[in-house]
């Protein structure tokens, strides 16, 4: 996946009221960008972090700007776009990048489904083979990383989250495949857990519904600064 336009660099002020931040271009110039991101970028919005960002060629947009990668520990690259989850993982299966989900003849995204009026975010989809069974895949974004290559989901209680657990299993349970798939946008991570500690509840169901049947992957995408792209490539380990 390539950015929008190139990649431009500054120096973080601060986030505030969730989707704002502050920063200082390479120009010295003071700017507000959109952060698009709803969680708590836990151990991401440091002062002082360099980040990245892109100008939007939307004229009408109230903030033309909007924050795609921060430095963490000075080393590390972390994607903050949450937005951009669901399409790295579209694209990496669609490259046949992500091994257990090759072979679908079609992707959808978005479908409306579950006992919950949930909507998922791919369906993997074999029209002309009956006996194949759907493929639902939930993508979550993992941002949060604790040290020694250690990458944790959620960084935040929300119900919502376990609720699309539950949306899984029930697919499962009705004879289709589930997957959750971690889509991890931290170049220091090198496996993932559940962070028990922040919503325990979501670190339990994630258990149940993975000895259950429900698939758990992790892809950790690789950053091309020079370029402006990101790509899923590397499998890494979920332990439960």
């Amino acid at each position: 996946m390539r950015f929008e336009n190139e990649l431009q660099q500054g120096t973080l002020i601060k986030r505030y009221k969730r989707f704002l931040a502050d920063i200082k271009t390479e120009g010295g110039e003071l700017i507000t960008i959109y952060c698009p991101n709803t969680g708590s970028m836990k151990n991401c919005q440091e002062p002082g972090s360099r980040v990245w960002y892109t100008k939007s060629n939307n004229s009408k947009r109230k903030y033309a700007c909007t924050w795609e990668l921060v430095e963490v520990a000075q080393k590390h690259i972390v994607g903050i776009n949450t937005g951009l989850a669901n399409t790295l993982v579209y694209e990496a299966i669609a490259a046949d990048r992500i091994e257990q989900l090759r072979g679908y003849q079609s992707i959808r995204t978005e479908v409306p489904y579950g006992e919950q009026r949930s909507r998922i975010d791919l369906l993997l989809e074999n029209p002309d083979t009956k006996s194949d069974p759907s493929c639902f895949v939930e993508v979550k974004n993992v941002s949060l990383g604790m040290g020694e290559g250690l990458g944790i989901f959620p960084d935040a209680v929300t119900k919502r989250r376990q609720k699309h657990l539950q949306e899984l299993l029930h697919m499962y349970r009705s004879g289709s495949r589930a997957v959750l798939m971690f889509c991890v946008q931290h170049s220091g991570i090198d496996r993932v857990a559940p962070a028990d500690a922040i919503d325990a509840e979501y670190g339990r169901l994630l258990r149940v519904v993975a000895k259950a049947g429900v698939e758990v992957l992790a892809y950790r995408a690789d950053f091309d600064l020079v370029n402006a792209s990101i790509e899923l490539h590397k499998q890494l380990p979920v332990i439960l």
